[in-house]
């Protein structure tokens, strides 16, 4: 079984390192033409994927705008992950999830297991319980080799409250000490199946990526004003690991599949 590392690896070396967002926001329905409704969101979200499946390395489809039309939104969310499946890309499902005992251990088998109806073969977890509390979707990763994304320094400016407070009695942040503890535990399990979700909208990171070792995602590009351009300045020696993610840039531009096709390739092209 090949870890998530690995595809990752293979899936950018193919297609180059951009991730795009699926959000069927209803402000996005609506300039599309289409209804705020599941059948909107599908008919949006299927598109995407349609047109860009061969193309784009991996997408990440938002839960919450499928969420929010019960459960046709959900069952639209499984086509959508099935459809990246066999475009051949791979998807970051964005969950934010994160909890303790049987109820993190809930949602670990519900997005990571194999078999399950919203496995991803990644998704994003908050730490904010405790770095520790993450162990269950961990486990899940190593298991079935898939992917963990842990928030450390989000791109909203309100996340530095929280994330750049000095962790206890130590000189680091916060956000350091999930960085260094996600570095350490692939160290310790050999995978690389933990990565960092770390926002390039800061002029300033304010945390050491330099030595990471996983997948860095990066979203905030474009709608939040990050640039790709300002990545190599704000990330260095990691650039390597980073895995720009942009959603309204791109997906603003359909239905049109020709406008589509050229948002990505303008992206790819100033990544080059």
């Amino acid at each position: 079984m090949s870890s998530y590392g690995q595809r990752l690896r293979a899936a950018v070396e193919q297609r180059g390192a951009l991730c795009v967002g699926i959000d069927p926001h209803p402000g996005l329905l609506r300039a599309w033409g289409l209804s705020v409704d599941a059948a909107g969101a599908e008919t949006f979200s299927r598109r995407i994927v349609e047109v860009l499946g061969a193309s784009v390395a991996v997408f990440k489809p938002q839960s919450a705008f499928f969420e929010l039309h019960g459960s046709a939104g959900i069952a639209v969310l499984e086509r959508v992950l099935r459809d990246i499946a066999e475009a051949g890309a791979l998807s970051i499902l964005d969950v934010k999830r994160g909890d303790i005992g049987s109820t993190m251990d809930a949602y670990a088998e519900a997005y990571l297991a194999d078999g399950a109806p919203l496995a991803a073969d990644a998704i994003t977890v908050s730490p904010y319980l405790g770095f520790g509390s993450l162990q269950p979707a961990f486990d899940r990763a190593h298991r079935y080799g898939r992917g963990v994304y842990v928030l450390a320094r989000t791109s909203n400016p309100e996340g530095g409250q929280v994330q750049l407070a000095l962790c206890g009695d130590h000189e680091g942040s916060v956000a350091q000490e999930i960085i260094d503890a996600a570095k350490f535990a692939n160290i310790e399990s050999g995978q690389g199946a933990i990565g960092l979700v770390v926002g390039g909208t800061h002029s300033d990171l304010g945390c050491d990526v330099s030595e990471f070792n996983a997948s860095i995602l990066v979203p905030g590009i474009g709608f939040q004003g990050g640039r790709i351009d300002d990545l190599p300045a704000l990330f260095g020696g990691a650039l390597n690991q980073v895995l720009p993610a942009v959603s309204r840039d791109v997906i603003g531009a359909g239905p049109d599949a020709a406008a589509l096709t050229a948002r990505v390739e303008a992206l790819l092209g100033n990544r080059s």
